[in-house]
């Protein structure tokens, strides 16, 4: 038999990701590296500081998904070299785009044009911020040109809204436009049809209304609004379009509160902008708006490119971006149809209503919102703050510790005296996740009760 010398293997320091020569110092934070290194390494060592963030899954702040199926990440992994601003090269993107658009116009009564298609126009962007500002400004050209046409000055543009999400605060700052937001009344959680004459007039480019208030969750009484303008039309000539922000309710109007007449069934309703990865159950970074016509978009707001020998228009603010959100939409719109979107949706609704019984029940809140009629989510307040010992602000933090990002903050002027807790529910949170959750409220709540000290002095929750 031969005999062979033991032979001492040279020792490789990338054979263990922990003794590699990157994970033996802090990673670079203000300069590149000088050389490469492993990508197996590089991830680990990122995977491992992700795991600082919070748990999306117990996150009930957020009106983002949290939750997808495998295919639609293969589909993202699929989609990560294709930009779907370059419709040439990606003509089949674009083609989905469009069938998405379609999708839409159909499911929020878009009117039928001579041909008997839907004569709405639209567009994918990178959420529901992106398309509420083409939206703004669509208003704002067609407010321009009236005025231009007529003779008169364009210098003083105003909108007029309740308590909206901070991108209209943004577009009306960036855009050189008055943001009239109308002060919340007590005991409302929105703008109320009857404030409107006090602030519309000849300067302003439209009304948003909100379907999904961020606040609160509730719908804004959008066909109220529609007949209030009317009125004032009839009365004062003032003729003001109405924009409807249906950033969440877009996604869940149609399913569980389909007589709701808030879309283009209103004729004074010119365009809707929603989030398709809020409530659309699309990945992040996807939004949609749509105008009821083209008339409602001015011609020099779109920019023309060439698409497979013909025309494609165009509108967006931003550049290159991936298909691949636009494609998970796609895929989620035939994955699960009208009716899986509505069992979705009914089963969210479902259980935000549990948990209100459940809040309502725990003693210390009054309910200001309690999952039906709107969005599936839980709002409330306690009843009496200044005879109790904490805060809202405290539980928030008591839940943190378990992992719950529940978010406490002020409703907007004149009600900013009331601070409110909101809970989302969202595809992927289920009852008995709510379950937890609401045992970890009834142990929180003792734990305050038996002297947590109260903290009034806290940072308002910012969405």
């Amino acid at each position: 038999m031969a005999l062979h010398k033991a032979q001492k293997q040279a020792a490789d320091p990338a054979a263990d990701i922990f003794v590699s020569p990157l994970s033996e110092r802090p990673l670079p934070k203000r300069s590149m590296p000088e050389f490469s290194a492993p990508p197996t390494v590089v991830f680990q060592l990122l995977r491992n500081e992700l795991l600082l963030d919070g748990n999306a899954a117990q996150n009930l702040a957020t009106f983002c998904t949290t939750w997808t199926d495998d295919e639609v990440r293969r589909l993202m992994d699929m989609c990560l070299d294709k930009n779907i601003v370059d419709k040439d090269e990606y003509p089949q993107t674009a083609e989905i785009e469009s069938r998405c658009v379609s999708i839409l116009a159909d499911l929020w009564h878009a009117p039928a044009g001579p041909g008997g298609d839907a004569d709405a126009v639209g567009c994918s962007t990178t959420g529901s911020s992106e398309a509420a500002m083409l939206c703004g400004l669509a208003l704002k050209w067609r407010w321009r040109d009236r005025r231009r046409a007529a003779g008169l000055s364009t210098d003083r543009p105003n909108l007029v809204c309740g308590p909206v999400q901070v991108c209209w605060e943004k577009f009306a700052r960036y855009f050189d436009v008055e943001l009239r937001q109308v002060p919340v009344e007590a005991g409302a959680t929105g703008l109320q049809p009857h404030q409107l004459s006090e602030y519309v007039d000849e300067n302003t480019i439209g009304v948003v209304a909100i379907l999904g208030v961020t606040y609160t969750c509730t719908y804004e009484p959008v066909a109220e609004f529609a007949a209030e303008l009317d009125r004032l039309q009839a009365e004062k000539g003032l003729d003001v379009p109405l924009h409807v922000d249906a950033a969440s309710g877009g996604f869940i109007a149609p399913f569980l509160h389909p007589d709701l007449a808030w879309d283009f069934r209103l004729s004074r309703v010119a365009s809707i902008n929603a989030s398709g990865h809020k409530y659309g159950m699309a990945p992040l970074g996807v939004g949609w708006a749509l105008w009821r016509d083209k008339s409602a978009l001015p011609e020099d707001l779109v920019f023309h490119v060439d698409y497979l020998g013909g025309d494609m228009p165009t509108l967006a603010l931003n550049f290159s971006r991936p298909g691949g959100q636009v494609v998970s939409q796609y895929f989620t719109f035939l994955r699960l149809g009208r009716e899986g979107y509505r069992q979705v949706y009914q089963a969210c609704a479902d259980t935000a209503q549990h948990l209100a019984r459940q809040v309502a029940e725990m003693g210390p809140f009054t309910l200001l919102y309690d999952g039906a009629g709107a969005l599936p989510a839980v709002s409330y307040t306690l009843t009496d703050p200044a005879s109790t010992s904490w805060s809202l602000y405290d539980l928030s933090d008591l839940l943190r510790m378990r992992g719950w990002q529940v978010p406490s903050y002020p409703l907007p002027p004149d009600r900013q005296e009331t601070v409110i807790q909101r809970v989302l529910i969202r595809h992927g949170v289920d009852r008995d996740e709510i379950e937890l959750l609401a045992d970890d409220m009834r142990r929180a709540i003792k734990h305050l009760d038996e002297g947590h000290p109260h903290d009034a002095d806290r940072a308002a929750f910012h969405h």
